[in-house]
């Protein structure tokens, strides 16, 4: 298969391919379908996760326009700025992140453990902001103050997605279809998790180009439906514009939104569920914000039939274990005395 981002800038970041793995125990939990996962949570940055991929892309361009400092934004445990603020350490420039705080009745501890601990230690330069804000418009108004402080800043948009950041998930698509090919897999169904829409997207732009029919299930951490759609179809577009002049249809952006629960990074019990499930039955690790409510989605459907249980189903681990740290509440076992 050749490689149709041959021509695009791009800095080595990513430990890759990552590896494509059965999940024969859950598969037999559940009673089917044929569970697999490609494991972007080994990107190998920083504890890896999805956005080192996009950060190939991304920081290839801020280094081309001599940027010396990168501005990005996030939720205050963000998987992305603490990649981004790794990746900026790796290539020798600053990193200023913006953390929303946009998941509420927090203890003082979810600002200092998990995620924000790994940003202070790539000493990145903080500052916090109330929920609600357009978080990208804040992080912009930064980088233009920071230019006209004398600092060549290069701005990144939240989860990095924007048609550069998403073409690391062309990557991620081609890759994956290469592994299926040399593997003999073939899926009826790829899940992940979708919130900024960057993953989403570039999935979706990679296989319209590559010409592969194979549906792609976003399950919403965040958005209603129709809004999630909308976005990951607008970025899609404007993504696949930038490999080919096939139209891309508006029907192959998929959405659950059902596993939402009361907002973006607050925790549910099937989210729980399906944490423990997948850690009990394979030892892998999921995030509660992003892959946790993904994998509730998948077996969600699974468990109503709206997934049958046969065939081969491929999960997207999109990363952020780390932030289980903040999360230890809903995690921790009951202590028993006697």
């Amino acid at each position: 298969m050749d490689d149709i981002l041959a021509g695009f800038k791009r800095v080595h970041l990513c430990h890759q391919p990552t590896a494509l793995e059965e999940m024969p125990r859950l598969t037999k939990a559940l009673n089917g379908p044929r569970l697999w996962i490609k494991r972007d949570d080994c990107t190998g940055l920083a504890t890896g996760g999805n956005k080192t991929r996009k950060l190939e892309f991304l920081m290839a361009d801020a280094l081309e326009l001599g940027a010396d400092i990168v501005v990005t934004q996030g939720a205050v445990q963000s998987n992305h700025v603490r990649q981004t603020a790794a990746a900026a350490c790796k290539l020798g420039i600053d990193c200023y992140a913006l953390l929303e705080r946009r998941v509420p009745k927090k203890s003082a501890e979810y600002e200092q453990t998990g995620n924000v601990l790994f940003d202070r230690m790539f000493n990145t330069k903080i500052e916090f902001r109330p929920a609600g804000l357009d978080m990208n418009a804040e992080a912009k108004a930064v980088t233009e103050r920071l230019k006209s402080e004398g600092r060549n800043a290069y701005f990144i948009p939240g989860g990095g997605s924007n048609e550069i950041g998403a073409l690391g998930y062309v990557s991620t698509a081609q890759e994956l279809l290469e592994q299926c090919k040399a593997m003999r897999i073939h899926p009826k169904l790829v899940v992940l998790s979708t919130g900024s829409a960057g993953t989403h997207a570039g999935m979706i732009a990679g296989f319209h180009a590559l010409k592969c029919d194979i549906p792609i299930l976003g399950i919403s951490v965040r958005q209603p439906e129709q809004v999630q759609i909308e976005n990951v179809y607008n970025l899609a577009v404007k993504t696949a514009a930038q490999l080919t002049d096939k139209p891309l249809p508006r029907e192959k952006v998929i959405v659950d939104d059902g596993y939402v629960g009361d907002g973006y990074g607050i925790p549910t019990e099937t989210m729980v569920q399906a944490t423990n499930m997948l850690a009990r039955n394979e030892g892998i690790l999921l995030d509660p914000v992003y892959s946790g409510k993904g994998m509730a989605g998948l077996i969600g459907q699974i468990q109503s039939g709206q997934i049958s249980n046969d065939g081969d189903v491929i999960f997207l681990h999109t990363g952020g274990a780390v932030s289980l740290f903040a999360y230890q509440d809903q995690f921790s076992p009951q202590i028993v005395t006697h």
